[in-house]
């Protein structure tokens, strides 16, 4: 059994990994606070000057504070493994209660991807998303955009590097469920797609059972075709398979026109009450209901291109750092 100190020190690695980026105490505290753990910033203070002599932190600057070290990582994701399980279930649950985005007024915060590439490779990166935004693979039409230096979420953007943030589609749950609708997120899959139409999923990983994101498992194991799909409607995209109240679903299809609207679309079927969706048996009183991945985008680039990083689930963001693709591609083209 782990003794106190050195729960504390994982507690700290955690929350600092949380945050993607330097922290200082008070920051580190905050993160701490919301998962429960109530520590002083000194003793805070305390532990991470421990953690710096041991390798597992180090200072950035006085004034952003410490990031994790690779030593931390990799004490990270060897200690207490069987805990993680269920993390990204956990994780996908405390975003949903952190945005605020309303349909109604178009204003608030949504939840987001990230993914990092060369500043000098952003034209080509937008050309080669051009083709998924156009079929409407991925979470919507939206995308932002970060330059080195600039602030998205909580990652600061590198030098000589460009932020891509994309509509995750756990912002499709939250906008339900600021309708009322509490949606229950079950798998992420692969589904195959047929002249531009969903056919049949052919891979899926249970959120309640796994340490990762599945759409980033299946992107990194480079077990999507989005680019094929994109350009000729026959291929292999990520998807999320989740399930709503089958009462609800009258008022689940009303909403998804009105996200379509707003550039927010991603639902690409909602299933009968009781009834399996593509194959997948729902519980009783249930309707199932299959979202596009909004690391499609991403996903069409990591295809193509070596040494894109990413991340699922970063963070909650304004929607206003947001623009329509196409007038943002316009905008760089110009």
């Amino acid at each position: 059994m782990k003794d106190k100190n050195t729960a504390y020190k994982i507690a700290i690695l955690k929350a600092l990994k949380e945050i993607r980026g330097p922290a200082g105490a008070a920051r580190i505290r905050e993160r701490l606070l919301a998962s429960g753990l109530k520590l002083q910033p000194r003793t805070v203070r305390f532990y991470l000057l421990q953690m710096d002599r041991e390798g597992l932190t180090q200072p950035v600057s006085r004034r952003a504070g410490r990031q994790v070290t690779e030593q931390g990582d990799g004490e990270l994701q060897h200690t207490n493994i069987i805990e993680k399980v269920g993390f990204v279930a956990s994780r996908i649950d405390s975003l949903l209660y952190r945005m605020s985005y309303d349909l109604r007024t178009t204003t608030g915060t949504i939840v987001t991807n990230l993914a990092l590439i060369p500043k000098s490779f952003l034209m080509r990166a937008v050309e080669d998303m051009n083709p998924v935004f156009a079929r409407r693979l991925g979470m919507g039409t939206r995308l932002a955009i970060a330059r080195e230096g600039e602030t998205f979420g909580a990652t600061t953007v590198p030098a000589e590097m460009v932020a891509l943030g994309t509509v995750c589609n756990v912002t499709a749950s939250g906008i339900l469920l600021k309708h009322g609708i509490p949606v229950t997120s079950r798998f992420g899959g692969l589904m195959e797609i047929e002249e531009g139409k969903p056919v049949r999923l052919t891979a899926l990983i249970e959120y309640s059972g796994t340490t990762l994101d599945p759409l980033e498992v299946f992107i990194r194991a480079r077990m999507t075709r989005v680019r094929d799909c994109a350009r000729t409607g026959n291929g292999v995209i990520g998807v999320s398979f989740r399930e709503v109240p089958a009462a609800a679903a009258p008022e689940v299809r009303r909403i998804k026109k009105e996200m379509e609207r707003q550039g927010l679309d991603g639902i690409l079927a909602i299933g009968h009450p009781n009834q399996p969706l593509f194959d997948i048996p729902v519980e009783e009183g249930r309707a199932g209901l299959i979202v596009s991945g909004g690391l499609n985008p991403v996903a069409a680039l990591c295809e193509a291109h070596a040494g894109v990083r990413f991340h699922s689930l970063h963070e909650v963001e304004d929607v206003a750092r947001f623009s329509d693709f196409h007038v943002l591609r316009d905008g760089l083209r110009g």
